[in-house]
């Protein structure tokens, strides 16, 4: 195994037996060092396309046209090629950044940023991706900063940017190393907070700004029983707050007396993402206590990223779960959230990379906080990643299942087609039946298809 910075011996008892460590946490005894080959990157590339979205996607105060799908190739030393995928999300990961540019502008930053990281990688080795991350994002993020013009980049963007990078460096670093399945990659440290196989997965929609209360209803009607419903909409806080409670009040009219077997009251959970709108905790609680008024409020299982999280308010005496998403960057943010009475994690592979994601997960299941799985409206393979995590979670407190957020065959205007580029189009395990994912042997032996080939980016990128 090769040595480098960020490694080192440390001396363990009297018996002076050897630990190799390094800062993501990953150790192996002496006997297990020879298991693990080093990749060595030889050539990259990158490719990319515009998907169109049926109608404007709004949330954070703004709204998005299309999604920017990127690609990017890593060929290894043993001539070994893998291609990771990567979902753009310029206003998710930084408003300003979306506010500050044209759309295709913005989207261009981002993909300049993973054009970059590819650079930053050719020609270096790694044991494991979670180091390959380790080293570049700092540098990746000074990057972003300068050529975004914010020198207050969040650090989501970056991570966004470097999703498809790291992706194509777990399938090269499984590929190298003779692995096969989404267990066998993650390593010893991470699969605690990861050990569960959930037989059946919610699948949760999502209710944006402009999605009508018909559509809700429909949802319901299908079988979908743990909706993501945005609020915080544009204007002013006030304008905003007058806004969300009429749009709860219609949601709760319409869909409050539907039952299912999944929650412990038999009723509908509701999930509300505020995108960190909420400018103060007495806002937020006027909206809290119109929900009372309207018997809304005991059916609030999560509220997700209610404030700026410049603000750092803390969140323990709200009376409801509050989730903490784009504020945990990283996992040291993550805990920071925690410590402030956020008691539950919002956790994005395909938003802030797989690498980062463990170490999230990790966490959090050390401090006994429950996670579920958000989405960047991502395409089809995509969500096998973020289904990967959310397959082997703990189980959602009051649920019993796991949780991810699926919004793509909402939002896309060729999500069918996108569907297509699965390996697996037509598996049973691959859609939603009746507000679920049912996952079977064939799932887990499959690991949702993120191992196989799909010959519709293989086109599109080729040495």
């Amino acid at each position: 195994m090769e040595f480098n910075r960020r490694n080192f011996l440390k001396t363990t008892g009297a018996a002076t037996a050897y630990t190799l460590v390094n800062k993501t946490g990953f150790s192996m005894e002496p006997h297990q060092m020879s298991a693990i080959k080093p990749v060595t990157i030889a050539q990259v590339d990158s490719q990319f396309e515009r998907e169109p979205l049926i109608r404007p996607f709004g949330f954070k105060g703004g709204y998005m046209s299309e999604i920017w799908q990127t690609m990017a190739m890593m060929k290894s030393t043993s001539g070994l090629e893998k291609i990771g995928l990567c979902t753009q999300n310029v206003l998710w990961s930084d408003a300003k950044v979306f506010g500050d540019h044209s759309e295709a502008g913005g989207n261009a930053i981002m993909y300049a940023m993973s054009e970059r990281a590819l650079h930053l990688c050719k020609g270096k080795s790694f044991t494991t991706p979670l180091d390959l991350l380790e080293d570049i994002l700092d540098e990746l993020y000074e990057y972003g900063k300068e050529i975004s013009g914010n020198p207050h980049l969040r650090k989501t963007f970056a991570l966004n940017a470097l999703v498809g990078v790291d992706n194509v460096a777990w399938l090269l670093h499984a590929a190298e190393n003779g692995i096969t399945s989404f267990d066998e990659m993650i390593p010893e440290p991470y699969k605690p907070a990861l050990s569960h196989r959930h037989k059946k997965v919610a699948s949760i929609p999502l209710m944006a700004y402009s999605i009508p209360i018909s559509e809700i209803k429909e949802a319901a009607d299908e079988g979908y029983f743990f909706m993501k419903i945005k609020i915080g909409q544009p204007g002013s806080q006030q304008d905003m707050l007058q806004k969300d409670m009429e749009r709860l009040s219609a949601i709760h009219k319409a869909i409050g007396h539907k039952e299912t077997p999944y929650s412990g009251n038999g009723k509908l959970p509701y999930y509300f993402d505020a995108n960190g709108r909420y400018e103060s905790k007495e806002t937020l609680l006027k909206l809290l206590d119109h929900a009372k008024k309207i018997g809304a409020f005991d059916q609030i299982a999560i509220i997700e990223e209610p404030f700026p999280e410049h603000l750092e308010i803390t969140v323990d005496d709200m009376g409801v779960r509050i989730a903490a998403d784009e504020s945990a960057h990283t996992d040291e943010d993550a805990i920071n959230r925690m410590e402030m009475g956020y008691k539950a994690i919002a956790l994005k592979a395909i938003a802030k990379t797989l690498s980062m994601t463990l170490k999230i997960a990790k966490a959090a299941h050390e401090r006994n906080i429950p996670c579920f799985c958000a989405d960047l409206t991502v395409n089809p393979i995509l969500v096998e990643w973020n289904k990967a995590i959310a397959s082997r979670l703990s189980p959602f407190p009051g649920l019993g299942l796991g949780l991810l957020e699926t919004n793509g065959h909402q939002n896309y205007k060729n999500w069918n087609t996108m569907v297509g580029y699965h390996p697996y189009p037509n598996a049973g395990w691959r859609k939603t039946s009746k507000g679920v994912f049912n996952l079977d042997d064939d799932y887990y032996k499959k690991s949702g298809g993120i191992f196989a080939n799909s010959p519709h980016y293989q086109e599109m990128i080729r040495f």
